[in-house]
Formats: C-alpha cells, structure tokens, sequence
C-alpha cells in the first residue's frame, strides 16, 4: 500500500501539466485565521494545503481561498520554517499559492453555486474558528446539496461534523468519515493531549453520527475514506490523494 501510494504521488508530480479537458470547474479550499492558546499556536498545515491545490491545479481546475475574516492566513511547517520539496515547492513557485494565502476571501464574497468540491486541510487552526462559522458551513451545505465534492484531512474533516443540510441533518449522519484519531491526539505534545483544542476531531465526528473510521479499521492508516461525495483521511501524508480522489469522482 505504501508502495502504491508513494508511485501515486511520485506520478501526480511528474505530470504538472494536465488537460483541463479532463475536468474543470472551480474548488473552494477553506482556511483558518489562526488562534493562540498560550504558546500553543493554532494554523494551517502547509503540506495539507499546497500539495491538494497542486493536485487541483495540475487537473485544470480553478481554486479560490476562503477563511472566516479574510484576508492573509499563516502555516505550521512554512516554508521560511522548513525546504519544501515536490509539489509543495512547485505551487508556490509556479502555481500562484502564496499569492492566495495572502489574499484569502470572506465568506460573504462566495457564491457556493459556483463551486464544484470544497476542500478543509490539516492544521488545529480550523477548529478555532472554520468550524464554528455558519457561513462556512453553509457553503459546504450548499455545494454538497448541489452534487458538489467535499473533502477534508487531518484536523480539517472536524469542520464537517458542524454542517447541517437543509433538512436539518448533519452531512457526516450515516457515512463514513475519517480524520485526525483519538489515539494520535492524546499523545499529542503539541496540543498536550488534545487539551489545548476547543474539541477533538473523533470526539466531534461521532457525535454528529458518522461512522468514524478507526485506524484498526484500515488497511493503511493513511488510506483514503469515501461516503457519498465526501471524501477524508487521518494524516498529512493522505493530503494529496485525498485532492486525487476528489479529482477522480468529478471526471
């Protein structure tokens, strides 16, 4: 599996140019402000954001930015922090990403109807403030109930569990989901278990009635998770095939 998975991505990146004809369209990818508890600093991961847009771009579909307030957002494992390879370094460079971050959206300014999938990557940030704003979920709301793709990894699939559809259900009700487990939290040194979190990701899913998806319960703990149009997975490693997978059911 690991081997399959790595050939994946290994292709995806040898491939930056790709037919728009294969699919097209626009993705909504939702971002956090950002929150601080302590020195505990909450924000979006890099690679669970730039390697997914890679994956969208390089299939020729047109990505926006969004976040609670707008406007610029911060990563964990930046660049200025770390050497980005493949194709974290390829969307900065070539692919205009940087450039959104800077200049991300506000809700208010989206028309979901114009949207094909929505996207929430990793990072704690997400469950500060993106979980917690009804105009976000209302989007994802609309863009499901549209026939829309909606994807998330990590901590990104907790904003998920607040969205509720127009009859009044939560979309995770009755699927299978998967994100950032328990397990992986309560050893956590960054979040010190999970108790510098407004609220886990498992602890949310569940209680909005999906079938979370166990790392028992996987052949690969970083196996990909499909229900009904939605789309997740536990770890950062998964980001990119996530993006592939959403891909795949829009063709």
């Amino acid at each position: 599996m690991k081997v399959v998975r790595a050939l994946l991505l290994l292709g995806m990146l040898a491939s930056p140019i790709v037919s728009a004809a294969e699919v097209s369209g626009k993705v909504l990818m939702i971002l956090s402000n950002g929150a601080s508890a302590g020195e505990f600093k909450a924000k979006n991961n890099l690679w669970e954001y730039a390697e997914p847009h890679h994956i969208f771009v390089m299939h020729g579909l047109s990505v926006d930015f969004v976040s609670p307030h707008g406007g610029p957002v911060s990563f964990s494992l930046d660049a200025d922090e770390t050497d980005p390879p493949g194709m974290v370094h390829y969307t900065i460079k070539y692919e205009g990403f940087r450039q959104k971050a800077d200049r991300t959206l506000k809700p208010e300014s989206i028309d979901a109807d114009g949207y094909r999938a929505v996207f929430i990557g990793g990072g704690t940030g997400t469950l500060f403030d993106v979980a917690e704003d009804h105009r976000l979920m209302s989007i994802i709301a609309r863009v499901y109930e549209k026939g829309g793709i909606v994807g998330g990894g990590g901590h990104g699939p907790a904003s998920l569990g607040n969205v509720k559809l127009s009859d009044g259900r939560f979309l995770v009700a009755g699927k299978r989901v998967t994100g950032f487990p328990n397990s992986t939290e309560q050893r956590s040194k960054w979040t010190k278990g999970g108790t510098l979190l407004p609220f886990r990701v498992e602890d949310r899913l569940r209680a909005r009635g999906a079938l979370f998806v166990s790392k028992e319960e996987l052949p690969d703990k970083h196996d990909v998770v499909i229900d009904s149009r939605i789309v997740t997975a536990m770890f950062l490693p998964s980001s990119a095939a996530v993006a592939q997978e959403m891909v795949n059911l829009m063709k």
